[in-house]
């Protein structure tokens, strides 16, 4: 029997936040950026087989939100959602950060 294959997608802002560190850990290593990179893209590419293996993201289970799931590539969070065969990478972003103060940030960001 075959495994259920997904599609895995990012969304523009979670392209932006992967460039964005990147970036920034490129300042200090080239080489630990591209490290960096590849590993965050293997592990999102992995999402193909097994997304639902990714935890709920805690902050947002307390508001009945159980469809936004993560990964934790320390010291970052990948967060994801499954829709049907689709999986789409919503952020990416420091776990250190506070992920309230992250979505107020974004939301007072947006036109």
């Amino acid at each position: 029997m075959a495994r259920r294959r997904f599609r895995v997608q990012w969304a523009e802002v979670a392209v932006r936040d992967l460039e964005e560190i990147v970036a920034f850990v490129a300042v200090e290593s080239e080489q630990g950026a591209e490290r960096l990179l590849r590993q965050i893209e293997t592990r999102a590419a992995s999402l193909e087989s097994s997304p639902a293996r990714g935890r709920v993201v805690p902050e947002l289970a307390r508001f009945q939100m159980r469809t936004w799931r993560e990964l934790v590539i320390r010291p970052y969070r990948l967060v994801y959602r499954i829709e049907g065969d689709t999986v789409t990478v919503l952020a990416v972003f420091d776990a250190r950060r506070d992920l309230e103060d992250l979505l107020l940030e974004r939301l007072l960001r947006s036109p």
